[in-house]
């Protein structure tokens, strides 16, 4: 089932103040989705407003600064026959093509809203769709089918280390750059203890436009810490559009073998705890896909005056 034109199935017409508030102009419902987290309060807060009609870019922006979360999306009809809805994502520097928690965000709450086990999204990097877990009718969980990124080597390497504080800072893995959407850029580090140990100098690192993406392997899978101050986010709790392009940048490297699905932790020098999976398939000559998935959690519903 498409998404009908008026979206009337999961959000109201926006309110003209007819209710008894005699100066609300207009009125948005909205939700709050946990990210990559099965358990409240944890993950990656996503802001989702329900009907983004009428709404032009600028108010867009406001509202996704005074929801002030990594990212907030706006659902709108969709324009592409296959898909279920378009999504405009944002964060508080601007609009993204692409991003991870987002689209797992978005496809949880239309998945949930109209049962589906298959969500396609119409994003600025075209139809992303979604496959949805459930049991007993309740979603499980969710695995997205991201763009195969783009690569190449990095040539900022001086600039991102020393804004990372670690100068003299060697990896047996280079530094690379992937775009799936964002911009991501990968350093390695020999432990997870160095990686919870790094304090960025966000002023330095918000001067360079990437989503910086620092990890290391830990006995049972990946840790990863992802800072973009640039983009408005200083360390982000989990980073969907990175975890794909860092399964591609271990496989092509020999660390993982292609098909092998990992289990990246991010998040909890923030106190948002996530979890997110992703794998690759085909070869280091010919990608065929990249899947990241997760879990989420609908925390809040509400309405939000706009105007």
């Amino acid at each position: 089932m498409r998404i009908p034109e008026t979206i009337r199935l999961w959000a109201s017409e926006p309110h003209d103040g007819s209710e008894g508030i005699d100066d609300f102009r207009d009125f948005r419902d909205f939700k709050i989705v946990d990210v990559f987290t099965g358990n409240p309060l944890e993950g990656n807060q996503l802001g989702v407003f329900l009907d983004g009609r009428g709404l032009d870019t600028d108010m867009m922006l406001n509202a996704t600064r005074e929801m002030n979360y990594s990212e907030t999306v706006f659902f709108l009809p969709p324009e592409h026959p296959d898909a279920d809805a378009r999504v405009r994502i944002f964060t508080p520097g601007g609009e993204l093509p692409f991003a991870g928690h987002p689209t797992l965000g978005s496809a949880w709450v239309i998945g949930e809203i109209f049962g589906k086990s298959t969500v396609t999204l119409e994003l600025g990097v075209g139809n992303v769709p979604v496959e949805l877990e459930s049991e007993g009718g309740t979603t499980t969980f969710g695995r997205m089918s991201q763009p195969v990124p783009a690569w190449g080597p990095y040539d900022g390497t001086a600039e991102v280390l020393d804004a990372l504080g670690v100068p003299d800072h060697q990896s047996s893995l280079p530094i690379e750059w992937y775009r799936n959407g964002p911009l991501n850029v990968y350093v390695e580090f020999p432990s997870e203890e160095a990686v919870a140990a790094l304090a960025p100098d966000m002023g330095k690192l918000g001067r360079i436009p990437i989503n910086l993406s620092c990890f290391a392997r830990t006995e049972d899978g990946w840790i990863t810490r992802m800072f973009a101050p640039a983009l408005g986010v200083g360390e982000d709790p989990a980073t969907g559009s990175a975890a794909g392009p860092l399964a591609v940048h271990l496989a092509r490297h020999g660390r993982i073998k292609f098909g092998e699905e990992i289990e990246i932790r991010q998040g909890a020098q923030i106190h948002r705890p996530s979890v997110l999976y992703a794998r690759v398939e085909g070869t280091g000559d010919a990608i065929e896909r990249v899947l990241v998935g997760g879990r989420a959690v609908i925390v809040a519903h509400g309405v939000y005056r706009l105007r």
